[in-house]
C-alpha cells in the first residue's frame, strides 16, 4: 500500500510538471523498497504528508504530455502503471537504468512536432540507489544520455548525494520551473588496472571508507544509527585495524599545474565532485568552496574533536585539516588503503599505487532550480 500510495502521488505530480515544454514527458521512479524513508513509519508518514502538499501544488499546474516509461509498466502491479520500479538488491538499479536506456534507444519515431520523449529517472532511496543510476548514465554515449535527466530523492539513511535535503524541496524541481544542469563524476584510477571507481559526492580514502565498510557490513545487525556507532569506533581502533603511515599526495588544478604536494601521516584524504559538500548524514567535511580535505594523524582526544566539529565544518580552522582546491589528487602509500565512493568501497593493495582521483567534464543531466541551486 505504501509504494502504491508513493507512485500514484508521484505521477499526479509529473503530470502536472512544466519540465520540456514541448516534448513528451516519460518518467520512471526507482525506490529502495527498504530505504529508510519508507520502512521507517514515523519517516514515510512525513513523506507522504509532503507528497500530498506537492501533489496539490502540482494541480495548479496545467497538465501535460507525459506517461510512464515502458520499462515501468512491464514491472507490472498498479504501482507499476504509475512509472514505479522497486529494487531487488545490489546491482538491481543499474539494470532498471539499462533498460531505460535501451528503451530510449529503440522507441518508435514520434510524430512531426511533439518532439523527442524527455525521459525523467527520480530515484527514491539513499545515495546507493543513485550512485548506481548516476554510473550507468555516465558510461552511456553523450547522444544517449542526453535524452534524460535524473532527480534524487531524499528517502534513505543517507542523503547527501540527494537534490535537496527535504523531500517538497526535490519535489518543487518538478513542480516549478527548472532547467538541466550537468553534474562532473569523481574518477578513481588505480596503477594496476583495477577499477576505475566512480562517485558523485565526495571520494575519500582512509577512516571514513572504514567507517563506510564496516557499516556495510553490519547494517541491520546493530542497534540504531550504525554508521555514528561505527564513527565512534574508529576513532578507538582504526589505527589497528589499518596502518596509519606516510602518504605521498600531488595534487593538480584543471590546467595541470601543481597546486600542493605533501608526505603526511593521514587519517582521511577526501576529494569532492564541488565544495559545500558533506557526507556521513550531513557532515561537514567540505564546508567552503574548496573541494579536498585532508585530516592528518593526531591524538584520540583530537579525533573525537574533530569528528564533533565536522558537523558545522569547524575542522577547518584546525592544524590537522588542510582543505584545498584541485582537479586531480594522486595518492601513495606502502600498505593497504580502503577507499568509499559515494557508500561502496574497495580495498586498495601496494599494486594499486599511484592512485588518482580526478574530477571528470559535466557529464550527467540533473534538474537545477531557475532561481536557487538547492545543494552542491
Amino acid at each position: 500500500m505504501v509504494f502504491e500510495e508513493f507512485a500514484s502521488l508521484l505521477s499526479q505530480i509529473c503530470s502536472h510538471s512544466p519540465l520540456a515544454q514541448g516534448r513528451p514527458l516519460v518518467w520512471t521512479i526507482i525506490a529502495n523498497p527498504r530505504a529508510g524513508g519508507f520502512a521507517i513509519r514515523s519517516r514515510w508518514k512525513q513523506h507522504r504528508a509532503q507528497l500530498a502538499q506537492c501533489a496539490a501544488k502540482a494541480a495548479k499546474n496545467p497538465p501535460r504530455e507525459g506517461m510512464p516509461s515502458q520499462t515501468a509498466l512491464r514491472a507490472g502491479g498498479s504501482a507499476g502503471l504509475l512509472g514505479l520500479v522497486l529494487t531487488k538488491g545490489p546491482g538491481s538499479a543499474r539494470e532498471i537504468t539499462a533498460a531505460l536506456l535501451e528503451e530510449a534507444h529503440t522507441a518508435p519515431g514520434l510524430a512531426a512536432g511533439r518532439g523527442q520523449p524527455f525521459h525523467l529517472i527520480i530515484t527514491a532511496g539513499g545515495d546507493g540507489t543513485s550512485r548506481e543510476v548516476m554510473a550507468s548514465l555516465f558510461r552511456a554515449s553523450p547522444q544517449e544520455r542526453d535524452k534524460f535527466a535524473i532527480l534524487r530523492l531524499p528517502l534513505g539513511t543517507g542523503n547527501d548525494g540527494a537534490d535537496a535535503w527535504d523531500l517538497d524541496k526535490a519535489l518543487d524541481l518538478i513542480i516549478e520551473p527548472s532547467d538541466l544542469a550537468r553534474q562532473r563524476a569523481l574518477r578513481l584510477r588505480t596503477a594496476s588496472g583495477k577499477g576505475p571507481f566512480l562517485a558523485f559526492n565526495i571520494l575519500s580514502v582512509g577512516i571514513d571508507a572504514f567507517v563506510t565498510h564496516m557499516t556495510n557490513k553490519t547494517k541491520g545487525r546493530l542497534p540504531g544509527d550504525s554508521y555514528k556507532i561505527w564513527v565512534n569506533i574508529a576513532a578507538l581502533f582504526y589505527d589497528l585495524a589499518y596502518k596509519v603511515g606516510s602518504v605521498e599526495v600531488i595534487s593538480t588544478d584543471a590546467g595541470g599545474n601543481e597546486v600542493k604536494r605533501f608526505n603526511e601521516r593521514l587519517l582521511l584524504l577526501a576529494v569532492g565532485e564541488s565544495g559545500r559538500r558533506t557526507y556521513g548524514s550531513r557532515k561537514w567535511i567540505l564546508p567552503d568552496d574548496r573541494n579536498v580535505c585532508a585530516i592528518k594523524r593526531t591524538s584520540l582526544f583530537r579525533k573525537l574533536a574533530l569528528n564533533g566539529l565536522m558537523n558545522t565544518g569547524g575542522h577547518a580552522g584546525e592544524p590537522e585539516a588542510m582543505i584545498w582546491s584541485a582537479q586531480t589528487v594522486e595518492f601513495r602509500a606502502q600498505y593497504p588503503l580502503l577507499a568509499q565512493m559515494d557508500g561502496e568501497t574497495v580495498r586498495l593493495e601496494n599494486a594499486d599505487f599511484p592512485a588518482t582521483i580526478e574530477l571528470t567534464e559535466p557529464h550527467i543531466p540533473i534538474l537545477r532550480s531557475v532561481t536557487n541551486r538547492c545543494l552542491s
